[in-house]
């Protein structure tokens, strides 16, 4: 694996799409210190205070991944997020689709960026946030937590990044051997909420639903009280979380 370390970047998604194509490599890995314009999922943004979290990006080039199997890399990498944290503590959860929560707590969310050649995936950008240090939240995001504050001590990075890595390789092969069920299969069984009844929203307004699926493709199956099934992609459904 090449290895790309930054002090600071505008954000480590844009740093590693402006890299010249490199599949000799397999995967790069890119980290900073700081970013600028730390992205999340369509607006959002990732605060982080220097030097105390992991910001870092992997640039793939999957072998024969169709596009509508892409939600595999999702899968990959919040499994390999998970199962490190685990090592820590148990109550690590995935949330649909690839944030990382403790209890109701957000502590990992990431920003996949593929480019598709026809029918397959070309190029994966996986932009990961972790926050392991940083004790004092400022933005206005509503229920993050460090691994620090967890467990109540400082945590060293790398180490938990070198976990990641490990593990991320371990289920990137599963993903390359085609062991799309297996795989999904982890994921179901570590996803928040699965199987009760909680509060979310839709443009139709609020409602009370439990999870019943995840597609392979990615989306998400709700079924409501009176046993209406409904099905979303990626940002049609809101989570109603109690701060």
């Amino acid at each position: 694996m090449k290895r790309i370390s930054l002090d600071e970047t505008v954000s480590t998604n844009r740093y590693a799409r402006e890299l010249p194509e490199d599949q000799n490599h397999g995967l790069t890995l890119v980290t900073a210190e700081f970013q600028t314009a730390g992205r999340g999922a369509g607006t959002n943004r990732w605060e982080s205070e220097r030097s105390q979290n992991l910001l870092f990006s992997l640039i793939s080039y999957p072998k024969g991944l169709l596009a509508n199997q892409m939600f595999a890399l999702s899968e990959v990498t919040a499994l390999a997020i998970r199962d490190t944290l685990s090592s820590y503590t148990p109550g690590f959860q995935i949330k649909w689709p690839n944030d990382i929560y403790y209890n109701d707590k957000k502590i990992s969310g990431m920003l996949i960026e593929n480019d598709l050649q026809g029918k397959w995936v070309h190029r994966s950008i996986i932009g990961v946030g972790v926050d392991i240090n940083q004790t004092r939240f400022l933005s206005d995001a509503p229920n993050p937590v460090s691994l620090a504050q967890i467990l109540g001590k400082a945590v060293e990075r790398n180490q938990v990044l070198n976990s990641i890595l490990l593990q991320f390789n371990h289920y990137y092969g599963m993903m390359e051997r085609e062991q799309f069920s297996e795989l999904h299969n982890r994921y179901m069984q570590h996803l928040y909420r699965r199987n009760a009844l909680h509060p979310y929203a839709d443009a139709t307004g609020t409602f009370q639903a439990r999870i019943i699926d995840v597609e392979p493709t990615g989306h998400l199956v709700l079924e409501c009280q009176n046993g209406e099934q409904r099905r979303y992609d990626f940002k049609e459904v809101s989570f109603l979380i109690q701060s």
